[in-house]
């Protein structure tokens, strides 16, 4: 079966490519190689926030070239993974990069089968292979090579790749692999996928449950993240938590906020500002 072009590509002719440089602060090469993928990825993860504000203000979340640069370039927002990825998605295609994009199931260390609900790409340069992971908030910092074992030190942070096998393994002739990260607690299971070929309409589904089901991480709180070398910011209602990977005797820091410093921290910290209506219904929705 064949299906249309525009139903298995990414928009990447809609896109403002020069404002999106300009969000990230980046004037370095636009030529396909490794060493843009590696600087592209660095300043999107470290320039776009994650977050989910508009759910939790009672607002869909619009996939889409045009929806998602709208609100993580022009209107200087962040997003989640779904959002995140598309957009990257779209400067990956839009720079001539050759890459695919898949799903993966979220389990922070849980053995039990979740849904795919989240999204990132492989990207392939030159006969190797590259996981970006720009959605997740948490970093990579750099692409992964996609090699069983791989391990990449990255200012502080750590991540491993591993193909599963056994139980893990799933259905036969269908590879699954792991992406962890180490924490202050030690390595932990990140999200596991498989290597099959996603598209933008496989995306439109995830995000539809993840932005609407009950049982979604996402709908019934405020959840944000900022990440960088050596520090990761993250709102989780009022928990507001600092994690440090410089090699300091207490990594993590935690405090609970009052409703209405939840918009100033959202600003000071994320660079993520609201209006004067936003801001006061998200402070009541915190308040309970």
């Amino acid at each position: 079966m064949t299906h249309p072009a525009e139903d298995l590509a990414w928009q990447g002719e809609r896109l403002d490519l020069d404002a999106y440089l300009e969000r990230l602060g980046y004037d370095g090469d636009r030529a396909p190689t490794l060493g843009t993928l590696r600087a592209l990825q660095r300043a999107h993860v470290t320039s776009i926030p994650f977050e989910n504000l508009e759910i939790f203000l009672g607002r869909g979340i619009p996939l889409g070239v045009e929806a998602v640069q709208d609100k993580l370039v022009r209107r200087r927002r962040g997003g989640y993974c779904f959002e995140h990825t598309e957009l990257f998605a779209a400067v990956l295609e839009r720079l001539g990069f050759t890459f695919t994009a898949f799903t993966a199931r979220v389990s922070m260390g849980m053995e039990k089968l979740l849904p795919a609900t989240h999204a990132l790409v492989r990207v392939e340069l030159d006969g190797r292979l590259w996981i970006c992971d720009v959605g997740f908030g948490a970093g990579p910092l750099a692409p992964l090579e996609f090699t069983d074992g791989a391990e990449s030190e990255q200012d502080g942070w750590a991540y491993r790749l591993e193909r599963l096998t056994g139980s893990l393994g799933g259905v036969a002739g269908v590879q699954q692999w792991a992406l962890h990260q180490r924490g202050p607690r030690g390595w932990l299971r990140r999200h596991t996928f498989a290597v099959a070929p996603a598209y933008r309409i496989d995306y439109e589904v995830g995000n539809h449950f993840v932005s609407t089901h009950p049982r979604s991480p996402f709908t019934g709180r405020v959840y944000a993240q900022r990440y960088g070398p050596y520090v990761h910011h993250e709102l989780d209602g009022v928990k507001f938590t600092t994690t440090h990977a410089d090699g300091r005797a207490e990594p993590v820091e935690t405090r609970t906020l009052e409703p209405g410093e939840v918009p100033k921290v959202l600003a000071g910290v994320f660079g993520i500002e609201l209006d004067a209506e936003d801001e006061s219904r998200l402070v009541a929705g915190v308040a309970g």
